[in-house]
């Protein structure tokens, strides 16, 4: 039976699911705990080349469980946000690539879930939204600032400050989205999208994705000589050997990660 964080390796990609229906996957402090302690595990896993996380039902994540809120002093607020955002950065820490397959509504929590994710695939029922404000709070996993990132201040502005949703088209738009399907056809294209990475180079594509996150922070001197690094490291891999070697051969390429 499937708990309320279930995690399922599928050969090379591992699949998160947010399985608490009946809260629209509200995020509560143990869930939070054990996602945290779930991604550290992942972490290390070199078997396992792409991360999935998504809901169940009519929603991705609908946020932190507003009842728990309710009934918290202000230092177990306080301490239930720190570990929101200690688990929210192990997800954006993750090495592997991470989709996010959102399904349905992504509030609160569960859209900065999904900015923390280096791809997000929505289904044309999704929706996004920051709603905190209608609460007389603020994001507090990183929603002022992911989402300034991804899209520009005015659009975060508007969305954090009337704290209405957006729907998938808009999100597209917007340039959040990586692919917008129809609802029926997620699972597929997620897991298409899933192969097509887990078939690359592991170590090059974590070695890309993690040039391409310290680019924004990073002067482009710097970030040039880290990249010329990293691609003479790579070349003395047997990954790049094999592909190379699979190129020249006119055959595919089987990457181990060495």
């Amino acid at each position: 039976m499937m708990g309320p964080i279930d995690y399922r390796p599928d050969g090379p990609i591992g699949r998160i699911t947010i399985n608490r229906p009946d809260r629209l996957g509200a995020l509560s402090r143990s869930m939070v705990a054990e996602l945290g302690t779930l991604l550290r595990t992942i972490r290390g896993d070199e078997a396992i080349r792409v991360v999935v996380i998504t809901g169940t039902g009519r929603s991705f994540i609908a946020g932190a469980d507003l009842e728990e809120y309710a009934d918290s002093s202000p230092a177990e607020f306080d301490a239930y946000q720190r570990l929101s955002r200690a688990t929210f950065g192990e997800l954006a820490d993750l090495p592997q690539p991470t989709i996010a397959a959102v399904n349905g509504f992504a509030l609160g929590g569960g859209f900065e879930v999904a900015l923390c994710c280096d791809f997000i695939i929505a289904s044309d029922k999704a929706r996004f939204g920051l709603p905190e404000v209608k609460l007389g709070l603020i994001p507090g996993g990183g929603g002022t600032q992911r989402l300034t990132r991804a899209v520009g201040r005015q659009l975060a502005k508007e969305l954090i400050m009337t704290g209405e949703m957006l729907g998938a088209e808009d999100a597209e738009r917007a340039g959040l989205l990586t692919r917008r399907v129809a609802v029926e056809d997620l699972a597929t294209t997620v897991t298409e999208f899933a192969q097509q990475l887990s078939d690359n180079a592991p170590l090059a594509v974590r070695a890309a994705k993690g040039l391409i996150d310290a680019a924004p922070a990073t002067e482009l001197a710097a970030g040039l000589t880290a990249e010329l690094g990293e691609l003479s490291r790579l070349f003395g891999t047997r990954d790049a050997q094999e592909g190379i070697g699979a190129f020249l051969a006119k055959r595919p390429a089987t990457f181990h990660g060495r």
